[in-house]
């Protein structure tokens, strides 16, 4: 019986979408500066990123008419039922884990105090060149989930601040996780990380602050 339980275990989540997917980047220029200050947020056990509004705002008009007014964004992925549920119970939390389900994004506008924005959170900086920077803005589009005319489709408020929900591309299950794509996130923007399993706030932050 473990052993069915297992074979289909296995081939459910073999069939799960591991989407979004790193973004592969275009050739680095030898000392190219690294003028973008982009910042990865941990609250509790989720992991996200705050980066400057400017260039994904040009990239999906859509954040522009809800955020236009705000420095930054921060941005996070993560299992749709659990992400925008008002309160988390323990069969949402073993759906989130166990079994795959639809995902969302997460956009938050955030003012230029970021540390200030987020007195109790983890946060740590890193710096990017405009290629390393150009792939990470392309990851998270990629994220999101589109329509027949290519824009982005609006959920509900989302949970903290002026925020909003947004469907999103792929499953969220035990090897697809919010950190997991915070990893992907930073893969795409140039860093030497193995993906495979940072699952967990602190495998993501444990790796950031090796690097700094």
């Amino acid at each position: 019986m473990k052993l069915i339980l297992s074979i289909i275990l296995i081939s459910i989540l073999t069939a799960c979408s591991t989407k979004p997917y790193i973004v592969k980047q275009d050739p680095i220029t030898e000392n190219e500066a690294r003028n973008n200050d982009i910042y990865v947020v941990s609250h509790e056990w989720h992991t996200g990123f705050v980066i400057p509004s400017k260039l994904i705002i040009n990239t999906l008009p859509t954040l522009g008419q809800r955020f236009g007014d705000s420095p930054y964004i921060e941005f996070g992925w993560g299992d749709k039922g659990f992400y925008q549920a008002n309160e988390i119970t323990s069969g949402l939390t073993v759906q989130a884990i166990f079994w795959p389900t639809e995902s969302v994004i997460h956009a938050v506008a955030v003012p230029n105090r970021i540390r200030r924005y987020f007195p109790r959170s983890e946060i740590v900086s890193i710096y990017l060149t405009d290629n390393e920077f150009d792939s990470l803005i392309k990851f998270i589009e990629n994220s999101f989930q589109k329509n027949e005319n290519g824009g982005i489709i609006e959920l509900k408020n989302g949970i903290y601040g002026n925020s909003q929900f947004y469907k999103a591309v792929g499953d969220y299950y035990l090897m697809n996780t919010c950190n997991k794509w915070t990893a992907k996130g930073l893969k795409s923007a140039g860093f030497d990380i193995d993906t495979t399993f940072k699952l967990t706030k602190d495998s993501i932050l444990n790796f950031l602050n090796n690097e700094y």
